[in-house]
């Protein structure tokens, strides 16, 4: 995502300027005649100074809009956590006449919610003085709330007379980038330089180890914290940790670094208050311009405007291979750069690099056939490709229903078991943007170099909406090192919502909870069949195994301690609806666990099956050669000397991580490819014409 936004301009700026203005977008506006009304307006965005504290932290993260007759013609980038930002941004502008005045309105960005309205004000163009330049200091205020105090912008601006030969400058944008809540990135129209921009250039690997001596923020004396990271706009929340003032995380994940000399990344702590807003603990920041490259670095930092301290690992290594290209310049279709690739994921490269598992290649050829998103029929179609937490995207086809785009993109495999996501959206002006379909493909279930239509989906992925994209996947992996991937924890993606309270949503997940625990009954009407010796040799069977297995269970209750504070009646709705929210989210979790173990042994993906039989095949052989006592010792010796051997490593349960890669039935519907229909299709359609 890109932070600023800058109007494209070529034209030549008076003398007092000796910097030249940097081109960064494209208008869709026609280039207007030069003619004695129009005018030139070079504009200079210097800072703001005491503006408005928008979030929790006493803060704000304030980006300004320029308007004119309710068009914006610029944006300029988010300064984050400041009340006193500098921009130093140029935007270069065409303007028609001086009766419409420019607005300045400024907002604080807020991570995927509304942004919050910092103050506005206007600059009446008919007061500038022609070809001098001009520092203006506007206060801002709120139309409904004429007596806070908002702060200032200041501003340089000058204003030239157009004469002569028309250049290439740009009068308004049609076409403003926006910010969506469900897709987190813009609307982007990419030129060349666009297109490169949202390419990363480094990984910066996080593990959150622990927080020391946190401050205590509930009547109890503890705290329920939790921490967020902020790298741009890119966010991670960790999991909660209740009742505790020395959390132990060990949660890891990574950031895209998108730029070559590093950047800020912003730590806040929290404590989790259940029906009202959280607490703010404290924050700190890293910053990756100071940190060698290559080089795991464990950092203590200390927390400011609180107390405490947190610990994490910090790694930034080299961008994995990604790339967006036309068809005519592919990697696989290159023969040299094919062999290459094939050689670094051979058998005899098993131990090189365990976290690149594989390499994708998708070819985002058209669509057919999409929905009319526009009130003239048509839609601005762009598409959205994501693997994982890595997302690239297309150019924007203005004004087509069957757009071509013709795009090649290309990615590292950490996970064979990711599923690649596709989306399309319709860019718009001032509103985010809209959604037009979606497919799911699991690497697994790709055949390569098969060019394949794909119905598109609704968000849900429970059925299909109207067109279909023509994609072409090439997926190549080694083996070995994915099934070794699938026994460590499994990516999470950090910018997917949270669940919220849904009716329809609650009651799936009690019929398939349902169906799970009439599985297990089922299953002790079986067993309790072999004592009934209902069948002689099958009680007969049971009987000798039984006699084998039998263990002593020992049974203990635990007690909660319960809350006594008094809430009042608004705080006990959002807890209730809170507890709802978790049990909707157990019952998920609980069927999915259960789903997940019948489709192992449904073979609904035949790779996780194959892997478990050759797993226990080779624990049979072992038990075989090797004493059960000897191999419970190694095992013990192990479990309990990790610590010791890697203080910081991030505890998992192998088996658990195999399931989380299986599908669940909710999974394999979304999953499921839908048949397109070949009347739908206008070429289709048009060869019919034809004949």
């Amino acid at each position: 995502m890109l932070d600023s936004f800058k109007l494209r301009s070529a034209c030549n700026l008076p003398l007092i300027y000796n910097k030249k203005i940097h081109t960064v977008g494209t208008s869709n506006a026609d280039v207007p005649l030069a003619d004695p009304g129009m005018y030139q307006l070079d504009i200079t965005l210097k800072r703001g100074q005491s503006l408005a504290a928008r979030d929790r932290g006493g803060t704000s993260d304030p980006y300004v809009k320029f308007k004119i007759g309710r068009k914006e013609v610029f944006r300029s980038k988010i300064i984050h956590k400041n009340l006193n930002p500098v921009w130093e941004e140029k935007a270069c502008i065409l303007v028609d006449h001086l009766r419409e005045p420019l607005y300045i309105k400024v907002f604080d960005y807020d991570f995927g919610l509304q942004d919050d309205f910092m103050g506005s004000a206007f600059l009446d163009l008919t007061q500038l003085e022609l070809n001098r330049p001009t520092d203006v200091t506007l206060t801002l205020k709120d139309p409904h709330y004429p007596d806070h105090d908002l702060g200032i912008i200041l501003l340089s601006v000058i204003l030239t007379p157009k004469e002569g030969e028309p250049r290439d400058v740009t009068m308004l944008m049609r076409k403003s980038w926006k910010r969506s809540s469900k897709f987190q990135s813009q609307s982007l129209r990419l030129s060349d330089q666009h297109r490169k921009s949202h390419l990363w250039r480094g990984i910066v690997s996080i593990t959150l180890i622990e927080g020391r001596d946190l401050k205590a923020m509930d009547s109890n004396g503890l705290s329920d914290p939790y921490v967020k990271f902020r790298l741009g706009h890119q966010k991670y929340k960790s999991k909660i940790m209740p009742k505790t003032l020395n959390p132990q995380w060990r949660e890891q994940f990574d950031f895209h670094l998108f730029e070559e000399r590093g950047g800020i990344i912003d730590i806040t702590t929290w404590d989790k208050d259940a029906g009202k807003r959280d607490d703010f603990i404290g924050r700190c920041q890293v910053d990756l311009s100071a940190l060698s490259r290559e080089q795991t670095h464990k950092l203590e930092l200390q927390l400011e405007e609180g107390a405490g301290h947190l610990v994490l690992l910090v790694t930034l290594t080299a961008s994995a291979t990604v790339s967006v290209s036309d068809l005519s310049a592919t990697s696989l279709e290159d023969r040299k750069e094919r062999e290459e690739i094939l050689k670094r994921y051979s058998p005899l490269r098993i131990f090189h690099n365990l976290k690149d598992v594989g390499f994708l290649q998708v070819k985002v050829i058209r669509a057919e056939g999409l929905m009319a998103a526009d009130v003239t029929g048509k839609s601005d179609p762009f598409c959205v490709v994501e693997l994982n937490n890595d997302r690239l995207l297309t150019h924007t086809v203005y004004k087509n229903l069957n757009p071509e785009w013709n795009k090649v993109f290309t990615f590292n495999i950490k996970d064979i078991h990711s599923v690649l996501e596709v989306t399309v959206y319709d860019e718009d002006r001032d509103r985010s943007a809209d959604f037009l379909g979606k497919v799911a493909i699991p690497l697994l279930s790709i055949q390569n170099g098969e060019q394949k239509a794909y119905v598109l989906k609704n968000k849900q992925l429970t059925g299909p909406t109207k067109g279909v994209i023509y994609l072409e996947i090439d997926v190549i992996f080694n083996a070995v090192k994915a099934s070794l991937r699938t026994l460590i924890p499994k990516e999470q993606k950090y910018i997917e919502e949270e669940n919220r309270l849904s009716k329809q949503l609650l009651l799936r997940n009690f019929i398939r909870m349902k169906r799970c625990v009439m599985v297990l009954v089922n299953a002790a009407y079986y067993v309790n069949s072999c004592f009934d010796w209902d069948s002689p040799p099958r009680s007969l069977a049971a009987f000798v195994v039984v006699e084998d297995m039998l263990e002593d269970e020992e049974e203990g209750d635990d007690k909660d301690d319960k809350d006594s504070e008094k809430k009042g009646f608004i705080n006990k709705i959002y807890a209730i609806q809170e507890v709802c929210v978790s049990v909707q989210n157990i019952l998920d979790e609980v069927a999915s666990f259960g789903e997940r173990i019948k489709n192992t042994f449904n073979w609904t993906v035949p790779f996780l099956s194959w892997l478990a039989i050759v797993a226990l095949c080779v624990f049979t052989l072992i038990l075989y050669f090797i004493p059960l006592r000897y191999i419970v010792l190694v095992w013990g010796i192990n479990k309990f000397t990790k610590k010791l051997r890697s203080p910081y490593a991030i505890d998992n349960n192998e088996l658990l991580d195999f399931l989380s890669r299986v599908p669940s039935d909710v999974q394999v519907v979304q999953y499921q490819e839908l048949k397109p229909d070949p009347s739908h299709s206008p070429y289709k359609r048009k060869k019919n014409n034809l004949g």
